[in-house]
């Protein structure tokens, strides 16, 4: 862990996803929210949180940035950066999203290609409607509402979607800024389809549902030979990233 020269650590340092096998020791007193640069900005005893990349970590909104300083005053004795998965996430806009999202849209959009709810067992039957249960409705509203018309099958061949259905859903993420993608580009990721990610953002689907219907196989294969612990660990811990994503996402919309 690097400091300055007044023995600190650097603020820069601090949310790389748990890189340092060994976690810094908290080095600061108060934690602010001061405006800057046309945003908000956390300040650790007045100085301003930074990217690992050295940027001023901006936050859009007043509300993300006071969600952001409750994870940073919410640390004891020492950071842990999987404890802070807004920072984590914000850093990665600033990081990895600002220029880059043409890119980051092109990635979300793919998905459209080999979206999870178009992929259908052949058995057994109870398999089978419980995926046509909580996918075909979703399905039915992104034709409605997107003009996106999946194609769906049985197996895993992988199946061609239409250039309007993949259109549709390019047309869908074409609006979404920095943050926006960042969020949608984790959720999608977690979930394995784009259309149940769209679903959630436009509040077809709650964030429960969406992450219930990205696991009916799993679910189902549970019920039949029951749970695994560290199969279940993964999960949870997926599902926490999963809920940051949406909870960065809506605090957009909260000035």
């Amino acid at each position: 862990m690097s400091g300055d020269r007044t023995g600190k650590s650097d603020p820069a340092t601090l949310a790389r996803g748990g890189q340092a096998r060994q976690l810094p020791k908290r080095f600061y007193t108060h934690v602010t929210v001061e405006a800057r640069g046309g945003g908000h900005a956390v300040h650790l005893d007045g100085r301003p949180i930074r990217t690992p990349n050295k940027l001023v970590l901006v936050l859009p909104t007043s509300s993300m940035a006071a969600a952001i300083a409750e994870e940073w005053e919410a640390q004891r004795e020492q950071i842990d950066p999987m404890s802070m998965p807004l920072t984590r996430l914000a850093n990665s806009v600033r990081d990895q999203v600002d220029g880059r999202e043409v890119e980051v849209r092109a990635d979300i959009a793919k998905y459209a290609g080999s979206d999870l709810l178009c992929y259908r067992a052949e058995s057994p039957a109870e398999l089978v409607a419980t995926q046509s249960a909580a996918w075909d409705s979703v399905l039915d509203w992104a034709r409605e509402s997107l003009g996106a018309d999946f194609i769906v099958c049985t197996g895993l061949m992988p199946v061609d979607q239409t250039p309007a259905s993949r259109a549709a859903i390019e047309a869908a993420v074409a609006p979404l800024k920095s943050f926006q993608l960042a969020s949608a580009h984790v959720m999608t990721t977690l979930l394995g389809s784009v259309v149940l990610t769209l679903a959630t953002e436009a509040g077809r689907l709650t964030p429960d549902e969406a992450w219930k219907a990205a696991h009916v196989d799993e679910d189902w294969q549970v019920t039949q030979w029951g749970a695994d612990a560290e199969a279940a660990r993964r999960q949870e811990s997926r599902r926490s990233e999963f809920l940051a994503a949406v909870r960065l996402r809506r605090l957009l919309d909260d000035p």
